[in-house]
C-alpha cells in the first residue's frame, strides 16, 4: 500500500468520530427507519407515559401549565379585522360588525356546548403540550345561531394500527401521491374506553372524514411524517428516573427522621419485628422518636444514614437543566427556582425562551385559529347576520390580525427608556412597541381619545400628555443632565 493510500485510509477513518463503531459506541444503537416507522412503534407508549407524567410529575405539569400560559396567556389570542375598501382605506364599519359578531360566537363554539373561544384556545394548547398533536373536527351547517362550531377530537381516535399500502392509509390518515390528506379515518369509539364499555358496532368501527374539515395540528420534524408525537418524548426517561430518585431520597430522609436505630443480637434471627408480610418477613414501623424494647441479649446500634446526601442539591439540578434543554423552556421556568439569579442573567433566559414563545404561538394561529376563523365567517355571511355584509366580499373580510399576549419587562424602567430611544431614533415604532404587549396602537390610541373625552366631561385635568408631551420631558432631562455635568 502507497503512501497516498495509508494517508487517505487515516483520513477517512477519522472523517466523522461520531459514525466510529468502537467500543465506546456499541451501545449506540442507531437506525434508519422512516419518520412513520419510527413513530408507529413508539407513539402509543410515548402518548400514555407523557400522560401519566403530566398527572402525576411535578416538572411535567410545570411544563404544560407555562406552555399553556405563555402560548395562550390569561386573555388568549385576540382578533382584530383589518379589512379595507379598494382606495385602502380602514373597512371601520364591516369590521367592527365582524368582531361584535365574532364576539358573540365566542361564548360557545364547540359542538358540545362547553366550551368559549378562551376555553378551547387553553385546551389546544394543553392539549398539544401533552400529547404532541391536536385534532379537530370543522363543522358548517352547526345547530347554532352561527351555523358553525368545532369538536375536539382525541388522537386515539385516529387509529395508528389502521394502515393499508392500497389505499396509502398511514396510522389511519389516508394520503395522496404527494402526502396531501384525503381523508380521515377515526374509530367510532375511544378503543380503551374501558370503563364505560359500549355494545359491539355492527359494520365498520370507523368513520371516514374529509381533510377538509379537519384541523391536524403537531409538529413536523421530518419529511413525510404523518403523526406528531410529544414534546416530553425526549425527557420520558429522565423525568422518570428524577422522580424515582427524589422519592428514594424522600423515603430515607423520612426514615432517617423517623427510626433513631436497630437492636442487634448475636442470633439475628430472633428479632420478631411488630407484623409480618406475606413472606413471613419482620416489618418494623418508623416513626418520630421511635424506639423498641431491648430484649435480653441485644444491644443498640445506631441508625443515621445521612439522607438527603450533599450532592442531592446539585445532582437534581443538573438533571433538571438538561431536561429544561429538551423543552426549549428555561431551567428557572421549568423549576421554579429564582435563586442567585441577576437581572442580565434572568433578562437574556427570558428573551430567548420568550422567543420559543412566540414560535408556538405563531404556529398556533396559522393552523388553528386562521381557519376557525376563514370557516367561522363563510358561515356567519352566509346567515346573513353581518347586517347585510355580501358573501362576494369574504376575501376582504377575511383579513384577521391576531394579537396574541406580551409580556411584562423584567426591569419596566430600563427597558422602557430603550424603547423609547429606539422609536426617537426610528428603530420602532409605536405599533412595535404595543405588540410586545399584545396590543394593537389603534386600540391604545382609541382609549386614550376615550379617557381624554371623559376627563373633559368631568373637568379632570390630567396630569400627562402622552406622545406629545414625552418630548419636553426628554428635553427637560438633557438639561439637567448637562447641569450636572457643568456642575
Amino acid at each position: 500500500m502507497g503512501f497516498w493510500d495509508r494517508l487517505f485510509k487515516r483520513r477517512k477513518k477519522r472523517s466523522f468520530h461520531g459514525a466510529n463503531q468502537s467500543r465506546l459506541m456499541n451501545d449506540f444503537l442507531t437506525t434508519t427507519l422512516s419518520a412513520d416507522s419510527e413513530i408507529k412503534g413508539s407513539v402509543k407508549v410515548l402518548r400514555a407515559r407523557s400522560r401519566e407524567l403530566s398527572r402525576n410529575n411535578a416538572y411535567a405539569r410545570r411544563f404544560i401549565n407555562s406552555y399553556v400560559d405563555n402560548v395562550v396567556g390569561p386573555f388568549g389570542v385576540n382578533l382584530q379585522v383589518r379589512s379595507r375598501d379598494p382606495n385602502g382605506v380602514i373597512d371601520t364599519f364591516a369590521n367592527n360588525i365582524i368582531e361584535r359578531e365574532f364576539t358573540n360566537w365566542s361564548k360557545s363554539v364547540t359542538a358540545d356546548g362547553k366550551m368559549s373561544w378562551m376555553e378551547a384556545q387553553r385546551l389546544f394548547a394543553e392539549t398539544y403540550a401533552r400529547d404532541g398533536e391536536v385534532i379537530i373536527r370543522i363543522i358548517k351547517n352547526f345547530n347554532n345561531e352561527h351555523r358553525f362550531a368545532f369538536e375536539f377530537i382525541e388522537s386515539d381516535f385516529l387509529d395508528t394500527e389502521l394502515n393499508d399500502h392500497n389505499k396509502k392509509i398511514r396510522m389511519g390518515v389516508e394520503r395522496d401521491d404527494y402526502g396531501r390528506p384525503l381523508n380521515y379515518h377515526f374509530l367510532k369509539y375511544h378503543p380503551n374506553d374501558t370503563a364505560f364499555p359500549t355494545m359491539e358496532h355492527h359494520g365498520t368501527k370507523y368513520q371516514t372524514v374529509p381533510a377538509d374539515q379537519i384541523i391536524h395540528f403537531y409538529h413536523q420534524e421530518r419529511p413525510h411524517q404523518t403523526r406528531g408525537v410529544p414534546p416530553l418524548s425526549a425527557c420520558i426517561r429522565d423525568l422518570k428516573m428524577l422522580d424515582g430518585y427524589m422519592e428514594a431520597e424522600l423515603v430515607a430522609a423520612r426514615v432517617s427522621a423517623s427510626k433513631m436505630g436497630f437492636f442487634k443480637s448475636g442470633a439475628g434471627d430472633s428479632y420478631q419485628g411488630e407484623d409480618l408480610i406475606e413472606t413471613n418477613t419482620p416489618v418494623m414501623s418508623a416513626s418520630p422518636g421511635n424506639f423498641e424494647q431491648l430484649p435480653q441479649g441485644m444491644e443498640f446500634q445506631a441508625f443515621d444514614p445521612q439522607h438527603p446526601t450533599t450532592a442531592f442539591r446539585d445532582f437534581t439540578k443538573q438533571v433538571l437543566r438538561s431536561i429544561a434543554s429538551s423543552l426549549s423552556v428555561s431551567y428557572n421556568t421549568l423549576a421554579n427556582d429564582l435563586e442567585s439569579v441577576n437581572y442580565s442573567s434572568l433578562r437574556q433566559g427570558a428573551l430567548e425562551e420568550r422567543d420559543h414563545w412566540k414560535c408556538e404561538q405563531s404556529k398556533m394561529i396559522s393552523a388553528f385559529h386562521s381557519r376557525i376563523f376563514a370557516s367561522w365567517l363563510e358561515m356567519t355571511l352566509l346567515t346573513d347576520k353581518l347586517n347585510g355584509l355580501p358573501v362576494s366580499k369574504f376575501n376582504k373580510f377575511n383579513t384577521p390580525v391576531w394579537k396574541p399576549r406580551g409580556w411584562q419587562w423584567i426591569d419596566p424602567k430600563k427597558e422602557i427608556e430603550a424603547l423609547q430611544i429606539g422609536m426617537q431614533n426610528g428603530f420602532i415604532t409605536m405599533q412595535d412597541v404595543q405588540s410586545s404587549y399584545g396590543r394593537d396602537v389603534e386600540d391604545v390610541f382609541e382609549q386614550i381619545q376615550a379617557e381624554k373625552e371623559i376627563a373633559t366631561e368631568y373637568g379632570i385635568n390630567m396630569n400627562f400628555e402622552p406622545f406629545g408631551g414625552s418630548n419636553t420631558t426628554i428635553v427637560q432631562n438633557d438639561q439637567e443632565a448637562g447641569k450636572s455635568e457643568e456642575n
